[in-house]
């Protein structure tokens, strides 16, 4: 059996760290003899990392159930850390399940009880109704944002599933924001607390206050966004019929732009985030849904076109730039009108269009769609092989590659693509002919 002191550098190796910051070293010290834990900590510091190495430690090799369960309100969310816990390379199965996923595959999956699993708490309680899944040998129950959770309406289904874990022996809540109160089935006391909301440094952010000049907030955000000039940016909206609008006016001026919000599908949203992430659309106009739980890293401008709720809103929304260390900008557009609401602390200064406003910058980059993935036994080296081979593509003219279980997602050079699918259209990858198209 290796040691707790080898399977964290096997772990930390393998996803390329250095060392532990201190919110991971406390984390790891304080799980070991707390049956009660709370993590909290800003967006970016390395909670996932913190919560998943104390969980690793205690994972039983060569088992047959399911050992431990990690909740989350958001499908994005669940998908992010399960992809953090494959980076470790341990020999443990995850399964995630989450709404808008295959059941069937779900369940095909689930057939061998994973060590480690991940969901929504609804998705989960589905398959608890439907006997796919054993927890009660789960061991640890881990109950990420769960300030989101319950905000989100998911109490009764984490009771449910609470009650399904007959030998549980810790509970982990981890979130960005401290609540005074927990619900009462999870049995709470006297928790062992990491808290790090306020040792962590505040973010490298530039606020900016940008006065409407123009007759509509619209054209002021077009002129806006193109003085960016295509940097990564994230335009905060409070109502989803706000994106759309947005959307429809900058792709009246050739701005692209993608949206998200809780009132796509499923495959919609993934799209988007696909999308964002690769470089093909550097501009994403979302509501709230887009402020808490999104692997989205090198965020530069952060836009509020409508001002947050709250100030925690406020927060969380900043929270996707100037992660890492990196730095970022913020900014509010004011009507003529509007004065900053009471809750906005940070000091704003006026921000100053540049004299020549230049015309929106198209991405260098462009997706393609393949309608094949992991359940066609396909990855990301066969996609860099057959685009090399058989496309002709140098390496730096192939992007971030994203397999699903049945389609994938290539981001390739924008002036590549036309001859690219004229050359690829009638090729095979693995012997398998695939729809191959530019995605929507």
């Amino acid at each position: 059996m290796n040691k707790p002191t080898d399977i964290i550098e096997n772990a930390l190796e393998n996803i390329g760290f250095e060392a532990l910051n201190d919110l991971q070293k406390e984390t790891i010290v304080k799980a070991k003899n707390a049956s009660n834990l709370l993590i909290l900590s800003q967006t970016g510091s390395g909670k996932t990392v913190a919560f998943l190495l104390p969980l690793l430690l205690q994972l039983q090799e060569k088992s047959t159930h399911i050992q431990a369960i990690i909740l989350a309100p958001s499908r994005e969310l669940a998908i992010q850390i399960e992809a953090v816990f494959k980076s470790f390379k341990t020999q443990h199965k995850v399964t995630t399940c989450y709404g808008g996923h295959s059941m069937r595959v779900e369940q095909n999956s689930l057939s061998e009880a994973p060590t480690l699993l991940i969901g929504t708490p609804g998705r989960i309680c589905d398959h608890i109704t439907r006997n796919t899944i054993d927890l009660s040998e789960v061991k640890q129950l881990v109950i990420d944002e769960y300030d989101k959770c319950l905000e989100f309406g998911f109490e009764d289904q984490m009771k449910f599933i609470h009650q399904e874990l007959e030998q549980l022996k810790r509970i982990s809540l981890v979130s960005a924001t401290a609540l005074k109160e927990f619900p009462e089935f999870l049995n709470f006391s006297e928790p062992s607390v990491i808290n790090y909301l306020d040792k962590s440094s505040e973010p490298a952010i530039t606020f900016w206050k940008f006065p409407i000049q123009k007759a509509t907030k619209f054209e002021q955000l077009y002129d806006l966004l193109c003085s960016f000039n295509g940097e990564p940016t994230i335009v905060f909206c409070n109502f989803r019929e706000a994106t759309q609008s947005i959307y429809e006016f900058l792709e009246e001026g050739n701005f692209e732009s993608i949206i998200y919000h809780g009132g796509m599908e499923q495959e919609e949203r993934e799209r988007a985030l696909i999308k964002f992430r690769n470089g093909s659309s550097h501009t994403l106009i979302c509501t709230d849904l887009g402020s808490r739980g999104l692997d989205i890293p090198e965020i530069q401008h952060v836009v509020h076109f409508q001002y947050p709720n709250s100030e925690e809103a406020f927060i969380h929304r900043n929270g996707r730039t100037a992660r890492m260390k990196a730095n970022g900008a913020s900014y509010l557009l004011m009507d003529k009108a509007e004065t900053l609401p009471s809750y906005l602390s940070a000091k704003f200064q006026e921000y100053k269009l540049p004299d020549q406003i230049p015309y929106p910058t198209e991405s260098e980059w462009a997706t393609l769609y393949f309608s094949g993935g992991k359940k066609d036994k396909i990855n990301k080296i066969d996609f860099v092989g057959f685009l090399g081979q058989k496309g002709q593509l140098a390496k730096e003219e192939i992007g971030i590659i994203t397999v699903l279980d049945f389609s994938s997602y290539v981001a390739v050079k924008r002036s590549k693509v036309k001859s690219l699918l004229r050359t690829i259209q009638s090729e095979k990858i693995k012997g398998k002919k695939l729809k191959i198209a530019v995605s929507k």
